[in-house]
């Protein structure tokens, strides 16, 4: 495998800002003496026909001593670093001239904490590049353990041909945050030019699995009990313009009290016991989603912010030990991941794989139900139960039915601003007698009992259909098998 990097630290240098003590050595030199920047150079180049080098790498990156470089900014605003940058970069130009094939020389000094007074640190190779003074970055690259907290990496420049990243900066040319492989392997980057995506290489080709996920965006490495996402953003990319705010609604007041329970309007199927008694064909009802509120319109309430985890199954919990990711809403209605790498703001949509098993899909809220929600959660592994056909049923925070899959239903899930988390998350958008249903040939009868209770009615795809208005049980509204219902936080999915 080619060397990407080549990394090596010069020590016992008098005096680091001094070019020439870098560059070469006076006189004669010895083979027991450590090479230094020249003599690497030399040793190592881009390009050679047999032993004759034909091209030398121009780029060049030195770290000094943090405390000098600081000293030098306080004292001489930086004087010597850039001093030292021009006077290597002449050197350089002086003794190779005829290797750059017309490449400029670039270098670049910075500081370095774990370096020890009269220690350089030397970096150049194929994937070391340094950007020219007004050259803007073409694509970024931020990489993750959760697929939930992305971190940068690196930037890609138009003129860049490689990058690798790795480890740390002695075996890459930018360490990857958290890098979960060890010393095993790296990632290549290869830039064929504006035209064309960046290409993702694993180095030495057998270390690590790389594969591309074309509906999340990004690379998935795996090793051996260690896995690593991988973005390549094109910056500047055209953005799809953004849906219209949505216009100022009046809050809700679902956490008002009420002068009494809405009467239970459900019909109980006959005991087995009963003589009448027959088996009936059993429909079911799934939990496919969780539609995660604004949350600015129940502000008054005291409600400061939602947040849903979910455990290593991808079932929905409330316990910050059991989950491998939470997505939190906000009173100000943005969103974030929490995992335990961190807590990052996420935009919609977007997908996230905390497990190997299923990713959890985040999805934009129809624009006709943006004014009360801002993104639908789509769950990897739908809980659901089996309904009766021809009884009437009736589903809300106060009703026995349907009560496995109001998985929200804990004030472990909502927190208020004055810190006394007490109120059910249900009590957020869901009438105790929200609406009736009753599977019959067609679908399902769906009668609206509440007159303060938003229903929504949408397809297989989660597609918006309809609002559902005036329905009860004597002019129901007809869901055909396969749709979804939306009701506060749930959207219900109603199969035959």
């Amino acid at each position: 495998m080619p060397v990407y990097v080549q990394h090596e630290v010069l020590g016992r240098v008098n005096d680091v800002f001094n070019a020439e003590a870098i560059w070469q050595a006076p006189g004669l030199a010895l083979f027991s003496r450590k090479p230094l920047l020249r003599d690497l150079l030399e040793r190592s180049p881009r390009e050679h026909r047999g032993r004759a080098a034909t091209r030398c790498f121009s780029h060049v990156t030195l770290a000094l001593p943090q405390d000098q470089v600081d000293d030098d900014r306080h004292l001489t605003r930086g004087a010597r670093v850039r001093d030292l940058a021009q006077s290597l970069a002449t050197l350089h130009q002086k003794d190779f001239g005829d290797l750059l094939g017309g490449d400029q020389v670039r270098y670049d000094v910075v500081g370095a904490a774990t370096l020890e007074p009269g220690q350089v640190e030397v970096r150049f190779g194929h994937a070391v590049y340094l950007p020219a003074p007004e050259e803007k970055i073409l694509y970024s690259v931020a990489a993750s353990t959760d697929s939930a907290i992305w971190k940068p990496v690196c930037p890609i420049y138009p003129d860049q041909r490689l990058a690798l990243i790795g480890i740390d900066g002695a075996s890459a040319s930018h360490a990857v945050p958290g890098w979960p492989f060890g010393a095993v392997g790296a990632i290549l980057l290869i830039n064929d030019g504006p035209d064309a995506p960046v290409e993702v290489q694993v180095r030495p080709k057998d270390a690590l699995d790389c594969s591309f996920d074309p509906l999340s965006g990004y690379y998935v490495i795996k090793g051996a009990n260690a896995r690593l996402f991988l973005k390549v953003t094109r910056v500047g990319a055209p953005v799809a313009a953004a849906a219209p705010a949505p216009e100022p609604v009046k809050p809700a007041t679902v956490w008002k009290p009420r002068a009494g329970d809405e009467a239970m309007a459900s019909i109980r199927p006959p005991a087995e016991g009963d003589a009448t008694y027959a088996p009936v064909a059993q429909q079911r009802v799934s939990l496919a989603a969780l539609a995660l509120p604004r949350l600015s319109r129940y502000r008054e309430t005291g409600a400061r912010m939602l947040e849903v985890g979910f455990d290593a199954a991808l079932g929905v919990t409330a316990s910050e030990n059991d989950s491998v990711i939470r997505f939190a809403v906000d009173d100000t209605d943005e969103l974030h991941a929490v995992t335990a790498a961190g807590r990052q703001r996420i935009s919609i949509p977007a997908s996230f794989t905390p497990v190997d098993s299923a990713p959890i899909a985040l999805r934009e809220a129809p624009p006709e139900m943006a004014d009360r929600y801002c993104a639908i959660v789509c769950l990897a592994a739908p809980p659901s139960v089996p309904v009766a056909s021809g009884v009437r049923f009736v589903f809300g925070r106060g009703a026995p039915m349907l009560a496995s899959l109001r998985v929200l239903d804990s004030a472990r899930f909502l927190h208020r601003a004055d810190g006394i988390d007490v109120a059910s998350a249900d009590r957020i958008g869901l009438s105790r007698t929200a609406f009736s249903f009753e599977a019959a040939s067609g679908g399902y009868k769906i009668g609206r009992l509440s007159a303060t209770q938003a229903l929504y009615h949408l397809d297989e795809q989660m597609r918006f259909v309809a609002a559902i208005g005036e329905a009860s049980a004597d002019t129901p509204y007809l869901l055909p098998a396969g749709h979804h219902l939306v009701a506060g936080h749930y959207v219900l999915r109603f199969d035959a």
